[in-house]
């Protein structure tokens, strides 16, 4: 009798384990594709919706530095709030162990008002996101369904159309996100800032970040790779209508490189360890919150691959054909003219990180062929002055030298300056100038022409005039 009542205690536990359902937010089920496929070796199912603790904090210009609890199953909380149904909605969900970052991520609303008057929802999840990572990942559906559940409640309440909502999640936020768009139809936009790749990499649609989940889904890649063979925790594949992959999006400049990944082989020991020393994940969070203040920033490339763009296979821009990284990705006309674009381009090291592409095209005048580096300083019309190498080697008299560069000054050059740094141990006692300087734009394609005359000694600066 003993080993009967044993026998229907497992079958019992066993028949939970298979699904669970919680009142408000339905059933859930760790049934394929949620577990036990290829790329998503994961068991478990999603903890009590108590024990995640969704909470939405609203932000809006009526109360910019202190948010407002607002909480769905109590409708008179909205009706206390400053929520207005007038106004475009940007919920903001972090990722696993995000906690720490809610009071930065809380400034990316205070970015917003400076440009818009939105209701600014800062999603608090941090009881379901705070333990092991691989439980944060079955706890992105009970997030998911606690977003639909609120924006239910405010097309029921207040008309509130879902395509005037906004997800931008990082890293397991931008999953629950997906997970909202999949449960609700018509979402207007969803933000994919570096996706987790871990347990989603490659996995169906349905239980990962995909173009289907919204009307426009963008997405930034910072850290992408695979976990176990070079410790980045971002998911690599498309999974927008609009894939930006800043400095190839996998390597961030200002960001320290593990020369040699941990040895740890549990999926969960090394996403902590990656939280207590990663940047590159970060950085789409950086890149996105600067895009919101820099409208004309973070300007992007649509190329095949990272080396067409560094070649530049996909410059200058054709007429409205390049997009906006971030905030503004929504303006590019062409933005769900297809699925799974991938678009290319360079950031600075330290913020301020937006930069603009230009050629930067460069005839020499010399008294005989010459060896050494070919240097130019550009000035823009703000007056910011920035020096770069052109070229090094060996150069020829009224041959031709190109490169491309990625500089801090936006718009047109006012004025263009020559350098020639001759090679140390070099007996050339010539000298060489810059005959002509073409600078052109990739924002617009707008072409300067600077010319010089003569040349110049080694080390001294030749000032070319638009010609």
């Amino acid at each position: 009798m003993f080993a009967v009542w044993i026998i229907t205690l497992f079958l019992l536990d066993a028949a939970t384990g298979r699904e669970v359902c919680y009142e408000r937010l339905g059933c859930f089920t760790d049934d394929p594709p949620w577990s036990g496929i290829p790329g998503r070796e994961l068991t478990g199912l999603p903890s009590p919706p108590a024990a995640v603790n969704t909470n939405f904090l609203l932000y809006t210009r009526d109360n910019t530095m202190k948010y407002q609890k607002i909480n769905p199953s109590n409708p008179s909380t909205i009706k206390a709030s400053n929520f207005r149904a007038h106004r475009k909605t940007r919920f903001i969900i972090h990722g696993h162990l995000g906690g720490a970052d809610l009071p930065w991520i809380s400034n990316m609303c205070r970015f917003m008002f400076h440009v818009e008057d939105v209701n600014c929802i800062l999603i608090d999840w941090t009881g379901g996101s705070s333990g092991l990572y691989t439980e944060a990942v079955n706890n992105v559906r009970i997030v998911g369904a606690e977003l639909v559940y609120l924006v239910n409640l405010l097309e029921k309440d207040y008309g509130y159309s879902p395509a005037n909502v906004h997800f931008i999640g990082h890293s397991l936020g931008a999953h629950a996100a997906g997970e909202a768009g999949r449960r609700k139809p018509g979402i207007g936009r969803i933000t994919g800032l570096d996706p987790a790749g871990p347990l989603f990499q490659y996995t169906p649609n349905k239980v990962r970040l995909d173009p289907s989940d919204a009307k426009f889904v963008d997405v930034i890649h910072t850290h992408a790779g695979h976990l176990f063979f070079d410790f980045a925790p971002g998911i690599l594949q498309t999974c927008g209508h609009l894939d930006f992959y800043p400095n190839g999006g996998k390597k961030m400049p200002g960001c320290k490189q593990l020369r040699v990944p941990p040895t740890a082989r549990d999926i969960n020991d090394l996403m902590r360890a990656y939280r207590s020393i990663g940047c590159g994940h970060k950085r789409s969070l950086r890149y996105y919150a600067e895009s919101i203040i820099t409208p004309n920033g973070f300007l992007g490339y649509q190329c095949e691959t990272y080396r067409d763009f560094i070649s530049g296979a996909c410059f200058p821009c054709q007429k409205e054909r390049c997009p906006l990284m971030g905030h503004y990705a929504d303006m590019f006309p062409y933005k769900t003219e297809k699925e799974q674009q991938k678009v290319y381009l360079n950031t600075g090291a330290h913020p301020p990180f937006s930069r603009w592409r230009k050629e930067i095209c460069v005839r020499v005048s010399a008294t005989e062929t010459m060896k050494g580096n070919i240097d130019v300083a550009l000035t823009g019309t703000n007056g910011i002055r920035r020096k770069y190498t052109i070229d090094t080697g060996t150069f020829k008299p009224g041959n031709t030298y190109l490169n491309y560069i990625d500089t801090e000054i936006s718009g047109n050059i006012s004025k263009v300056e020559f350098l020639w740094k001759k090679h140390l141990g070099q007996v050339h006692r010539g000298c060489m100038g810059a005959e002509e300087v073409t600078v052109i734009s990739g924002e617009d394609g707008n072409v300067s022409v600077f010319c010089g005359h003569g040349s110049v000694q080694p080390n001294k600066w030749q000032t070319l005039m638009p010609c």
